[in-house]
């Protein structure tokens, strides 16, 4: 068996196991080798019900002393009952989707049940808990078992046994990092790596796999990034840009007075595009900081040179609200000193070079195939000035007439090559990339090293800071109060919560049963939606609609919202178990609130809070700065937190966390100085002649690719 081998080679795996992998982009034995576990479970010896603690994932052996009872919330069915064990204290058990277990569950039976402990109306529940023998329990106990991503139809057990087979007959997994990079950094082998990655027998060696596998992640890239920018150093422009002073006008009246950082952001940008010489720029800032409104004038400028803008964002429901922004802001009178004048028959929209009114216009996936059609041929004729829209503009029946820029925003959630598929369609424009992500300068210099850095490090005067509150389960009757109080003001609320365990339908359940239960404590006209991943994203997007559009009071959502929608109306965010949040990922959560003039306020609260987590969440408490939070987490972390905290988004690396793996980044764009990526498909690695043979030069030229084309954006063989 080959790593290029179809999955369908490992025993096990039958044509309806294979359209389930190939939804996780499984195809290959070697996709499914470095389908890395999300995390792991490791099993801990049965506790006394009296020292559960709420948050943990425990094991007790307990009997029923009420018998189960079905319930109905929406589609979802709920069993519950009642256990206690030895020491006499009693806890609620509670199975969803589970009705099968009524009659299989018997009073006076001893059983051992394990999950996850929550606390619900003063009562500790234990949720979703798995039934063990005693001998299969105790064959578990002390061990890691890893847990995959998963989809629908492909259990976690499945994806372990197709992972064991494949890691025993596999016959090519074979070394590609040199040998002295190897010494150098201590760096245990590829295929050992593999092996403890997915099945450690212990901490120690999960951690060597990980830091092996981590570093390879980091090394290609930051190789893909040297071959990048060597190709594109000092390329001239076509599309030289000069300040129109027009744009000029339109900037000075603003409803709004740029910060000193967005004025020096928007400077440095339109140095650049009139240089002569191609622009790469990633312009870095807090969320709430403006960048926005820098890459609208940065556009109008491209459009009154006679040239058009695209703008790609991650989600079409944000594609819709910047063509909203855009389309509102173009169409203010140059000499209306009041912002909220006026009749329609005193506006004078912005114009393009031809004296036409600017054209924004929005190109997404989810667009009829006609409305699609009919924007790429306005685009293709140069009808349209500025198109913004979601992975869509990537597609090669997208033309432009003289496409001069290129804005993607959330600049990590796309390839690296993929901004420049853009260069086919527009004689090579300038590149503008936008991040939210705050990371430390230091940092930032490696990953984006094929780009010039600008920061904006301040925000908006008119802004209020977030006011947050950092507590425990004990607060949530007050926290409950409080969202009333707001909504009774007419503010919005949202309350995220994650994921609680290795079932696939965790989420789902999570946000949906919250939602219920809050249904049960705030008043009957209070409005309450629920949102979490397993939606299709035309349902995300609409709920996002209704909840700007003040149709919903109370969010209930995972971390999908991470990268959302302004609502400026949202004045508050409570966050259940935030300890089991990375830094980043609360703070990019956080962005959602404060984004009008009101006060907003962040609660942070705590399921299981231990000292360690206390003083690390006290950063978020003191500070809204997103730079100093990084900063923090940096020191905070160091080398890395196996069972750590959990991150969202769509990620560039499959394990690598630039947070926790610093120090590995630093290594290996050290190592990475005396190689380029020919350089290492050119030199012999330390192969023995006889793998040399089986696995030749091709087969090595072709994984080095695949590897670096997911940093690349596109494979090239």
């Amino acid at each position: 068996m080959r790593q290029e081998d179809g999955i369908m080679t490992i025993k096990g795996v039958g044509e309806k196991a294979v359209e389930k992998f190939d939804k996780l982009d499984i195809v290959t034995v070697g996709d499914l080798l470095e389908h890395y576990p999300r995390d792991y479970d490791e099993v801990r010896p049965i506790k006394e019900i009296r020292a559960l603690k709420e948050g943990e994932l425990a094991a007790i052996e307990a009997n029923m002393v009420s018998r189960p009872q079905m319930k109905l919330h929406g589609k979802l069915k709920i069993l519950t009952t009642v256990m206690t064990d030895h020491s006499g204290k009693m806890i609620d058990v509670t199975w969803f989707n589970m009705p099968f277990l009524k009659n299989q569950l018997h009073m006076g039976t001893v059983y051992i049940l394990r999950g996850r402990v929550a606390r619900k109306r003063d009562r500790l529940v234990m949720e979703q808990p798995k039934l063990y023998t005693k001998q299969d329990f105790y064959n578990i106990v002390g061990k890691l078992r890893p847990i995959y991503p998963l989809t629908k139809g492909l259990t976690n057990n499945a994806i372990t046994k197709a992972m064991e087979s494949a890691l025993k007959e596999s016959e090519d997994i074979l070394e590609y990092i040199p040998k002295d990079i190897r010494n150098r950094n201590n760096l245990i082998g590829y295929k050992k790596a593999l092996k403890d990655i997915h099945f450690p027998k212990k901490k120690e060696e999960l951690k060597e796999a990980r830091r092996r596998l981590v570093f390879d992640e980091l090394f290609l890239y930051i190789l893909a990034l040297k071959h990048i920018k060597k190709s594109s150093l000092e390329k001239k422009s076509t599309h030289v840009i000069e300040s129109a002073k027009e744009v000029e006008i339109f900037k000075n009246d603003l409803p709004f007075e740029l910060t000193k950082a967005q004025n020096k952001a928007y400077d440095e940008i339109m140095k650049d595009m009139g240089s002569g010489l191609v622009m790469s720029r990633l312009v870095q800032g807090d969320v709430g900081s403006g960048k926005t409104i820098v890459a609208l004038l940065c556009l109008y400028q491209v459009v009154m040179s006679g040239y058009q803008g695209a703008l790609m964002v991650p989600t079409e429901v944000l594609a819709a609200q910047h063509v909203k922004t855009f389309r509102k802001l173009l169409e203010v009178d140059m000499d209306e000193e009041n912002e909220d004048a006026a009749d329609d028959s005193k506006k004078s929209p912005a114009v393009n070079s031809s004296g036409k009114p600017i054209v924004v216009e929005q190109l997404s996936g989810s667009m009829t195939a006609k409305e699609k059609k009919a924007v790429k041929e306005r685009l293709a004729s140069g009808e349209i000035d500025i198109v913004i829209g979601t992975h869509a503009l990537l597609q090669e029946d997208v033309e432009f007439e003289n496409l001069a820029l290129v804005v993607t925003d959330e600049q990590h959630r796309f390839g690296v090559r993929q901004r420049e598929i853009f260069f086919k369609k527009g004689k090579e424009p300038h590149v503008l990339a936008m991040s939210a992500t705050p990371i430390p300068r230091t940092l930032a210099l490696i990953l984006y090293g094929d780009m010039d850095l600008t920061v904006i490090d301040e925000k908006p005067a008119n802004r209020l800071p977030v006011k947050n509150a950092l507590v425990g389960t004990g607060y949530r009757e007050k926290a409950y109060e409080f969202i009333q109080k707001r909504i009774a003001e007419g503010e919005q609320c949202y309350v995220i919560c994650p994921m609680v365990d290795e079932s696939e339908d965790a989420d789902l359940e999570n946000v949906t049963i919250y939602a219920e239960d809050l249904r049960t404590v705030f008043p009957a006209a209070t409005r309450i939606e629920a949102l979490h991943g397993r939606m299709k994203p035309k349902q995300k997007d609409e709920i996002m609609e209704r909840f700007a559009a003040h149709e919903i009071d109370i969010l209930v959502s995972t971390t999908v919202i991470e990268v959302g929608i302004d609502v400026p109306n949202a004045t508050t965010m409570l966050i259940e178990n935030a300890e089991r949040f990375g830094l980043a990922t609360l703070h990019q959560l956080r962005g959602r609130i404060g984004r009008g003039s009101a006060q907003s306020y962040c609660i942070f609260m705590m399921g299981n809070a231990t000292p360690e987590s206390r003083e690390r969440l006290e950063v978020l408490e003191k500070s809204n700065d997103g730079f100093f939070v990084a900063s923090e987490d940096l020191k905070n972390r160091g080398q890395g937190d196996l069972f750590g905290t959990l991150q969202s988004g769509e990620k560039v690396f499959n394990l690598a966390d630039i947070y926790e793996d610093a120090r590995i980044l630093e290594a290996a764009a050290e190592e990475a100085k005396k190689y380029s990526l020919e350089k290492l498909f050119s030199e012999q690695i330390d192969l023995t002649n006889e793998e040399r043979a089986f696995q030749g030069p091709k087969n090595q030229d072709t994984r080095l690719m695949k590897k670096i084309s997911q940093y690349m954006g596109e494979v090239t063989l």
